[in-house]
């Protein structure tokens, strides 16, 4: 049996209507955030689509010194509480340090572990111990049976408000794959799985000090994984991707979300309906 997951007055459920999780990849600023939170409620709410908005506060793991790593702890979690009253959906940001957690879980709804931080036994206590849902992406180096592992130890504080994320998994240098197998294999541990159509094509390192992308295959993919019957997607979206700080490579422009995600909502009722 499959666990609804409920957060803010949105569900993420394998059988359910799908959900998204979308925003830049890093704060960049407050206006800027606020701005593109409120330009995608508006789209989720044409849609009748449920929502959480995304960023995070800072990048830790950025390929290069020079990379932009966002505002911080603490002005980061000023906007994000900006977006939870200004726009009133509910927000996920990632978090690198058990020290940070208590922090961000007063004011962030999901609680999000890194897939390069996916077996810090620490960290995901420390996060599954707040009460928040938490989110765990899948690690790039991990089999999805592995997941199951994540699972129980999120489990273990009682906590049984979890999210699986796929992201790909390294193949080569600079490249990721994606097995669509692990959607199926970790929705059997019994919660919802989110498909993450935007890291999925990323090119990690590949821009020498930099991760490319492979922007064109997001739609692709995400069909597939819709069609998979997924709970939600996750998307990082930009007005401008090609000068986003971080992550441009890889995100959506936001004048192309309406109809892409009329599409996926368009899927989402046939995969679920032939389940």
């Amino acid at each position: 049996m499959t666990l609804a997951v409920t957060v803010g007055g949105v569900s993420f459920s394998n059988r359910g209507p799908l959900t998204l999780i979308a925003g830049p990849c890093v704060i960049e600023d407050a206006a800027f955030t606020v701005r593109l939170a409120k330009s995608l409620a508006g789209i989720a709410r044409q849609l009748r689509l449920p929502f959480v908005f995304k960023a995070s506060y800072d990048k830790a793991n950025r390929s290069s010194i020079n990379s932009y790593r966002g505002p911080g702890l603490r002005v980061g979690l000023d906007i994000l509480q900006r977006v939870k009253e200004d726009v009133g959906c509910p927000v996920l940001t990632d978090v690198h340090w058990k020290e940070d957690v208590e922090d961000v879980a007063r004011v962030a709804d999901i609680l999000q572990v890194p897939a390069f931080l996916s077996r810090q036994t620490d960290l995901l206590l420390a996060c599954a111990e707040t009460g928040r849902v938490v989110n765990v992406k899948k690690g790039q180096f991990m089999a999805p049976w592995d997941m199951e592992h994540v699972v129980r130890k999120l489990e273990s504080t009682g906590n049984k408000k979890i999210l699986l994320t796929e992201r790909g998994v390294t193949f080569g240098y600079h490249n990721l794959v994606v097995d669509m197998r692990s959607l199926a294999i970790m929705k059997e541990f019994g919660y919802p799985v989110i498909y993450d159509a935007t890291h999925s094509v990323q090119l990690p390192g590949a821009l020498n000090g930099a991760s490319g992308g492979q922007r064109q295959f997001v739609e692709p993919l995400a069909r597939a994984a819709v069609a998979l019957g997924v709970a939600g997607l996750f998307c990082e979206v930009h007005p401008q991707p090609d000068k986003a700080r971080s992550d441009g490579p890889n995100s959506l422009a936001l004048g192309t979300m309406k109809p892409f995600l009329k599409r996926m909502q368009t899927l989402n009722k046939v995969a679920k309906s032939l389940s």
